[in-house]
């Protein structure tokens, strides 16, 4: 082949042989040279040449045994000539040389049902102590069979040459352990991987006729497969390794190939499982895992109607529908018609009814009932076929395709129930709970209804419409030239800005009411912002400046200090480990920037007003997320009509896309109607994976998250959505004051709708009836508690839950006390 083989010294001075059957070099030279021995046309690699004789004498490998007792020099026709190493780092080794007659090994194609599969030649790996008469006729059995073949003397050559070539046959000398223990090699072969598919047998001695013969079972313990009585014979020899190359080996080729179709079928989009006769499933794949919603360990040897027993599901009403679906049939769509059993196979229609008891029919048989039967049984088979003609399916879909098997020949009691389910999942909001009436707490009901709607209500007869006023008045503090230049009493007051319990109201105080330009100079110049943008100070400080001025001061909440609290909020979640290790730098601008314009123009109404006003925002923006879109829509206007305050003028496109639209998905998950959608992926994609992970590290936990943009954005909506209502979160006195700020804005809203004639989103906040702490109650129990509390099991955050606690509990004191203001009396006087 013009290609020598090699014996290999380990570091230990174990040695073996490789590819031994392609030399074909007759010389019997010997050459050293450093670090490399040639041996008889071999090479030896090794890093100690020293580890080498300086000189090795060779003899010829002994021909095969003849008749004579004594082995004459002589060979089998056409057999190949072998050259022993005498000792080499007191390890024996063998390696042999072919004659150029020799017949080279040739690769085999097998055919696997549809698959065609090319086998190399079959690799052999004889373990004998000592060359003798059994050795030798193996090894001529090897080559008359066509099979590479490797000989180890000891067991540590044995391991290293088997863990190195992955030999297909291992023949152990199993008839004495004078030199070793033929089972303890089996047993360090078998706890390797690879051994797996490898078969190994054991020459074990003769017994006399009158000797009885001994179990297998020891020797099946140790990981052997097969025994070999001890023959000589070249011809014995030769037939046990072509049975086991025909064989087991063939078999074990086999179920190799089928790891390839078991990978395919793992990255297989499509849901697939395969069963037995008795409809036990065996495999699932990845895909049939997620749209069953259980892991496969929960499923495999399970019936395909037996839904593992957990929380998921009620018990009662699972025992009841399966018991009807034992009964009837299941649809399959067509890609798991392949894999429903050892013995599948495809169906030339796209789709069949499967029935448990192993009968099958297609969906023509069934559509063509008689026209008797009942509507809704029709209309169950013609929307069946519909949802499994489908190629492209959606996870609700699936969901839906579920149910409508199990409604087969159900009750009308069952089916009735699963219509009612299959009708609330084809709603939109999936995610958003649906509010019964709540006569008893007109609190909670009214500020759902204010806050999670978007306002769909008609005027009663008056279409006046609300217009914002664009030229509003501000007032004109003067702006530091650098952030050097606050004046000592802003200073010092931002110094304590990392500070959870920082008072956002005295800044507004010393500000004139423009605090967020000051906030915003030290926050962004904290986090880098005009460096990752690549703009000037100056700029950054005109762009805030400009922003700032379109918040309305007029506004009791919805101005310039509750989007510096805001962002002060989004700065201090931004510091906290498991955020800062969880998103990037232009995760961060983009969160600093979106928690300052989240309100920028807001016009102290919230979206239901304007819809039912009929406002020129809710005619632009279609009454979906109408302020939101606004706000983001405007501050982007701003911030690019004039290049002075154009923050984002010397950024690279296409981080400046990837910026813009982090930015618009932050402001955007400001909306309420969305609340719920958003707390539930966050727990369920976040919470829930964290917790399952105790046992990670931090680092590895937020390595996974990184690489799934996807959950990154999920934590960045989190954290701005506990940012812009984390005003219970806050120290009693701020809470408080936000507490009567957000109240007067939502009295001032009810005065104006009963001014014109507009339906009142939020009968309750009548500034003559209403019970603030009622209102702050109802607004902790359904929006803040859970989605605080999800915040705090990722971010961790024990100062801001204490406040919560605490904050709480005044306004329960205040509610039980039949205390409808801030404040009880006694502390007002005060």
């Amino acid at each position: 082949m013009g290609c020598a083989p090699s014996i290999h010294v380990s570091q230990s001075g174990v040695i073996y042989c490789r590819d031994s059957e392609e030399s074909n070099s007759p010389h019997q030279t010997t050459t050293i040279s450093q670090g490399t021995a040639t041996l008889h046309g071999l090479f030896i690699k090794t890093d100690a040449a020293d580890a080498i004789p300086s000189v090795l004498a060779y003899q010829s490998r002994p021909p095969p045994p003849s008749a004579s007792p004594r082995r004459r020099e002589r060979r089998e026709p056409g057999a190949s000539a072998r050259a022993r190493a005498p000792r080499c780092c007191g390890v024996e080794a063998e390696t042999q040389t072919s004659d150029a007659d020799v017949k080279q090994a040739s690769t085999t194609e097998v055919q696997i049902g549809p698959m065609r599969l090319t086998q190399d030649p079959i690799q052999v790996l004889l373990i004998f102590a000592k060359e003798d008469k059994q050795s030798d006729a193996f090894w001529w059995a090897c080559d008359r069979a066509g099979y590479r073949r490797n000989i180890a003397r000891t067991s540590e050559s044995a391991l290293e040459c088997f863990l190195d070539k992955h030999q297909e046959i291992i023949v152990i000398d199993h008839r004495n352990s004078r030199y070793f223990d033929g089972g303890d090699i089996c047993r360090s072969i078998r706890a390797t991987k690879p051994s797996e598919h490898t078969v190994i047998l054991a020459v074990v001695p003769r017994i006399s006729t009158d000797e009885e013969e001994s179990s297998v079972l020891p020797l099946l313990n140790a990981g052997f497969d097969r025994q070999f009585m001890e023959n000589s014979s070249i011809t014995a020899c030769y037939n046990e390794l072509v049975q086991i190359g025909h064989g087991e080996v063939r078999s074990q080729f086999k179920l190799r190939a089928c790891n390839a179709v078991f990978t395919a079928l793992d990255h297989c989009q499509e849901a697939i499982e395969i069963t037995s006769d008795d409809h036990v499933i065996q495999y699932v794949n990845p895909a049939f895992e997620q749209m069953m919603g259980y892991h496969k360990e929960e499923l495999i040897g399970k019936e395909l109607t037996e839904l593992p027993r957990s929380d998921k599901n009620c018990a009662d009403l699972l025992d009841t529908i399966n018991t009807f679906i034992k009964k009837g049939k299941l649809y399959k769509s067509h890609c798991d018609e392949k894999y429903t059993g050892d013995h599948s196979q495809s169906e030339s229609h796209s789709f069949k009814c499967k029935s448990r008891r192993k009968d099958s029919i297609d969906v023509k048989s069934i559509t063509s009932q008689s026209s008797d039967a009942p509507s809704l049984q029709t209309w169950r088979y013609s929307s069946m076929a519909r949802i499994h003609s489908m190629t492209i399916e959606a996870p609700i879909t699936k969901v839906i395709n579920i149910i409508n098997a199990a409604q087969e020949n159900s009750p009308n009691t069952v089916a009735e129930a699963l219509d009612r389910v299959l009708e609330i999942l084809r709603t939109t909001e999936l995610y958003s709970p649906q509010l019964g009436t709540k006569d008893e707490d007109p609190h909670t009901s009214d500020l759902v209804g204010g806050l999670m709607t978007d306002g769909l209500r008609r005027p009663s007869g008056n279409e006046q419409v609300f217009s914002k006023n664009m030229n509003l008045s501000h007032s004109h503090l003067s702006v530091p030239n650098t952030i050097n230049d606050i004046p000592p009493c802003i200073a010092q007051l931002l110094d304590n800005e990392e500070s959870w319990d920082f008072n956002i109201f005295e800044l507004e105080a010393v500000t004139n009411k423009r605090p967020l330009v000051y906030l915003g100079l030290k926050i962004f110049a904290c986090f880098g912002v005009s460096e990752f943008l690549n703009c000037s100070e100056a700029t950054l400080r005109a762009w805030l400046q400009v922003i700032e001025a379109n918040y309305h001061c007029s506004n009791s909440y919805h101005n310039s200090t509750h989007a510096a609290d805001v962002l002060h909020a989004t700065a201090f979640f931004l510091r906290k480990d498991r955020v800062k290790e969880s998103l990037d730098h232009l995760d961060e601008v983009a969160a600093l920037i979106a928690a300052t314009i989240h309100d920028v123009d807001h016009p102290g109404r919230t979206n239901s007003f304007l819809c039912n006003a009929g406002s020129e925002l809710a005619v632009l923006y279609n009454d979906m997320a109408v302020l939101e879109s606004h706000h983001t829509a405007l501050a982007f206007q701003l911030t690019t009509k004039d290049s002075k305050c154009n923050i984002f003028k010397n950024i690279d496109k296409n981080h400046y896309r990837t910026l813009r639209q982090a930015i618009i998905d932050m402001v955007l998950a400001t909306e309420m109607t969305k609340h719920f959608e958003h707390v539930n992926k966050f727990v369920n994609s976040i919470n829930k994976p964290m917790a399952s992970e105790e046992t990670s590290s931090n680092c590895e936990f937020t390595a996974n998250i990184k690489n799934f943009p996807d959950n990154q954005t999920l934590i960045k909506r989190m954290m701005i959505k506990c940012a812009d209502v984390a005003n219970p979160c806050r120290p009693l006195e701020l809470c408080i004051e936000w507490a009567g700020r957000i109240s007067e804005e939502y009295f001032a809203q009810t005065d104006e709708e009963k001014r014109q004639g507009l339906p009142v989103v939020m009968p309750v906040f009548d500034r003559n009836t209403c019970s603030i702490p009622k209102s702050q109650i109802s607004f902790i129990d359904y929006f803040i508690t859970d989605m605080f509390d999800a915040w705090d099991a990722f971010a961790h955050l024990p100062v801001l839950m204490q406040h919560l606690a605490n904050n709480y509990k005044h306004w329960k004191t205040l509610d039980e006390l039949k205390c409808k203001s801030l404040r009880l009396p006694s502390e007002n006087n005060n």
